[in-house]
C-alpha cells in the first residue's frame, strides 16, 4: 500500500511539475493582452516582459544544478515552489512594470529549477520499469499546462484586470505540489547509508530481485566536480556528447519554429474564421498530447532509442514535405507589432515576420526573436505560439470601437472597414484554392511531426538526460545540457526568419529535413538503450564503455 502510495505520489510531482511549467508559459500570452493597455506597454516592452521568464530560466540552467546535487532534488522541488509562490504573488499585487518583469524572472527561475529537479528526482524514486512512464509524465503535464492556460485566458479576458487572476490561479497547482512532496522519502541515492527507510522495506519501489542484487552489490556513490563533465573519467565526455547532441538536435531539426505557422496552414485548408482556427490549434495541441500518452506507454517497452530514432525518421520526412510542398504553394509572412498607445502605429520587427491568424494587425504577445523561447522540451511553446496567433487575433477582434471591453478601457480599435471578411481567401492574391490538395499535404506533415517530436525528441530528451549520469552530478549536468537547450533556441528563434531572408522558406526546412536525417545517425551510433535498467546498471555501462 506505501509503495502504491509513492507511486502516486510520485506520479503526480511529474504530471504537477510538467502543468505549472506549461501553464505559465502559455498564460502570458492571455495576459498580456490587458498588461499592454493598462500599463500602456510599447513594443520593447512586451519584448522585455516576455523574455524576462527566459533570463530567470537561464539563471536556473546555471546555478540550479548545483542546487539540485548539494541539497538534493526533493528540497529543491521545495525551494522551486515557494520561489513560485513568491513570484506568482509579486505578479498578482503588482503595479508597475518593473514589477511585471522581476515576477517573470522569479517564476522563470523557479520552473526552470523545478523542471530539471523533478525529473531527476521521479527517475531515481521509482523502479526501472516505471521510469519511463513516470518521467514522461511530465512532458505531457506540459502540454495539458499550454491547453489550460489558454481556456482560462478565454475565460478572463473580459473581466477587468483578469491577469491578476491568470497569474494567481498558478498558486494552486503549486500548492499542490508542495503538499505532495512533502509526503515522499528524501531521495535514496542522497542518502549516505543504504540502511535508510526506503532500503529497510517501509517503502519498496523495487522488485525483491532488484532489492536482493543491491544489498549484494551496494552502489557507491561517487564524488565529481564540474570540470569531470568533459574528463575520460568513467567515461564522463561520452556521456556528456550524448546529453549535448540530444539537446542540439532537438532544437535544429526545427521544433521551435515549425508551429509558428500553424494557424497559417489552418486557414489554408479552410477553416476560415479566427474561432475555427483556434479550435483548430487546440486540436493539435491534443494531438501532442495524445502522442506524448503513447511515448509513456512505450516508453519502457519500446525503449528510448527505438522512439527517439522512429520519431526522428518521421520528423525528417515531414518538414522535408512541407518544404517541398511549400515550393509549389508558397504562404505568406507578415506580421507587425503594435503599441496600445498607437494602434495606427506599427513596429515591424522583422523585413518578413510570420503572420497571424487573420490578416489585421494584432498585437503580438510573442515577437519573433523572443516569442519563439519554448518550453524545457520546446515543442509545448511551439504549440504555444501557434495558439497565441489565433487567440489574439480574435481578441484583436472583440477590441474593437463597438465592443464593451472597449468603452470600458478606452482602447482605440481598428474600425470595421479594416476588418477581415471571415469568408475571403486567407491571403490576398493567392490561388489557395488551386493548392487546395497541397495545402493539406502541408497540414498532414505538420501533424505528423507533432506528433513525432511528442513520442521521441519531447519526452525521450530529458527521460536519457536523467539516466546516464552518475548521481553526485547529474544535477549540474542535467542542468549544463538545459542551458544549452535554451541556448539553441534563443539562437535558433533569432537567425530563422533572417535565414528565410536569406535561402527561402522552403529550403530552410529542407534543411531541418537534413538535420533529421543526421539525429537519426547520430542516435544510432552514440546513444545506449537504457530501458529496464537501474540507474547505478546505466551507469556501470557507461563507465565500461568506451
Amino acid at each position: 500500500g506505501q509503495a502504491l502510495l509513492v507511486l502516486l505520489l510520485s506520479a503526480v510531482v511529474s504530471l504537477l511539475g510538467g502543468l505549472i511549467f506549461g501553464y505559465e508559459l502559455g498564460i502570458i500570452s492571455g495576459a498580456l493582452l490587458q498588461l499592454q493597455i493598462d500599463f500602456h506597454l510599447s513594443c520593447f516592452k512586451q519584448e522585455i516582459l516576455v523574455s524576462a521568464l527566459l533570463i530567470g530560466a537561464l539563471l536556473a540552467s546555471l546555478v540550479g544544478g548545483i542546487l539540485i546535487d548539494r541539497h538534493g532534488r526533493r528540497r529543491a522541488i521545495l525551494v522551486s515552489n515557494l520561489v513560485l509562490f513568491g513570484g506568482s504573488l509579486i505578479l498578482t499585487l503588482v503595479t508597475s512594470f518593473i514589477g511585471l518583469v522581476i515576477g517573470r524572472m522569479t517564476v522563470g527561475f523557479a520552473i526552470s529549477v523545478s523542471s530539471m529537479a523533478c525529473c531527476i528526482y521521479v527517475s531515481e524514486m521509482v523502479a526501472a520499469h516505471q521510469r519511463g512512464l513516470l518521467v514522461s509524465l511530465y512532458e505531457a503535464g506540459v502540454t495539458v499546462g499550454i491547453l489550460l492556460s489558454y481556456a482560462l485566458n478565454y475565460i478572463f479576458a473580459d473581466i477587468g484586470e483578469g491577469w491578476r487572476y491568470m497569474f494567481g490561479l498558478a498558486i494552486v497547482p503549486t500548492a499542490m505540489q508542495f503538499l505532495s512532496i512533502l509526503f515522499l522519502p528524501v531521495n535514496p541515492v542522497k542518502l549516505s547509508s543504504w540502511d535508510s527507510d526506503c532500503q529497510k522495506g517501509l517503502i519498496q519501489l523495487q522488485s525483491a530481485e532488484d532489492r536482493e542484487e543491491t544489498k549484494r552489490e551496494p552502489y557507491k556513490e561517487k564524488q565529481y566536480s564540474f570540470l569531470d563533465l568533459f574528463r575520460a573519467r568513467d567515461n564522463m565526455r561520452r556521456r556528456t556528447l550524448v546529453g549535448l547532441g540530444l539537446v542540439l538536435f532537438q532544437q535544429f531539426t526545427g521544433q521551435p519554429n515549425v508551429l509558428g505557422y500553424a494557424s497559417k496552414i489552418f486557414h489554408s485548408v479552410g477553416f476560415q474564421s479566427n474561432s475555427s482556427a483556434i479550435l483548430a490549434t487546440v486540436g493539435l495541441g491534443a494531438i501532442k498530447v495524445v502522442a506524448t500518452l503513447v511515448a509513456m506507454a512505450f516508453a519502457d517497452k519500446a525503449g528510448r532509442r527505438v522512439l527517439l530514432m522512429a520519431g526522428c525518421v518521421v520528423m525528417a520526412t515531414s518538414v522535408t514535405t512541407i518544404g517541398l510542398t511549400s515550393r509549389v504553394a508558397p504562404l505568406a509572412m507578415a506580421r507587425d507589432c503594435k503599441t496600445a498607445g498607437d494602434p495606427n502605429a506599427s513596429y515591424s520587427l522583422t523585413q518578413h515576420p510570420p503572420m497571424p491568424v487573420s490578416s489585421q494587425p494584432a498585437v503580438s504577445p510573442f515577437p519573433p526573436a523572443l516569442g519563439a523561447v519554448r518550453s524545457r522540451a520546446g515543442a509545448g511553446f511551439a504549440v504555444a505560439r501557434s495558439l497565441t496567433e489565433g487567440f489574439v487575433s480574435i481578441q484583436s477582434r472583440e477590441l474593437g470601437p463597438d465592443s464593451l471591453l472597449t468603452q470600458k478601457r478606452g482602447l482605440v480599435g481598428q474600425s470595421k472597414k479594416e476588418r477581415v471578411d471571415s469568408t475571403s481567401p486567407p491571403f490576398s492574391g493567392a490561388p489557395w484554392t488551386e493548392n487546395m490538395v497541397w495545402n493539406w499535404i502541408t497540414l498532414l506533415s505538420m501533424m505528423a511531426f507533432v506528433s513525432a517530436f511528442s513520442v521521441g525528441f519531447g519526452p525521450m530528451t530529458w527521460l536519457v538526460l536523467s539516466e546516464i549520469y552518475p548521481a553526485g552530478i547529474r544535477g549540474r549536468a542535467f542542468a549544463f545540457c538545459n542551458s544549452f537547450n535554451w541556448a539553441a533556441n534563443l539562437l535558433i528563434s533569432l537567425s530563422f526568419l533572417d535565414l528565410i531572408d536569406a535561402i527561402g522558406f522552403s529550403w530552410m526546412f529542407l534543411l531541418y529535413g537534413l538535420m533529421g536525417v543526421m539525429a537519426v545517425v547520430f542516435i544510432y551510433l552514440f546513444v545506449p538503450e537504457t530501458k529496464g535498467q537501474s540507474l547505478e546498471e546505466i551507469d556501470q555501462q557507461f563507465s565500461r564503455k568506451r
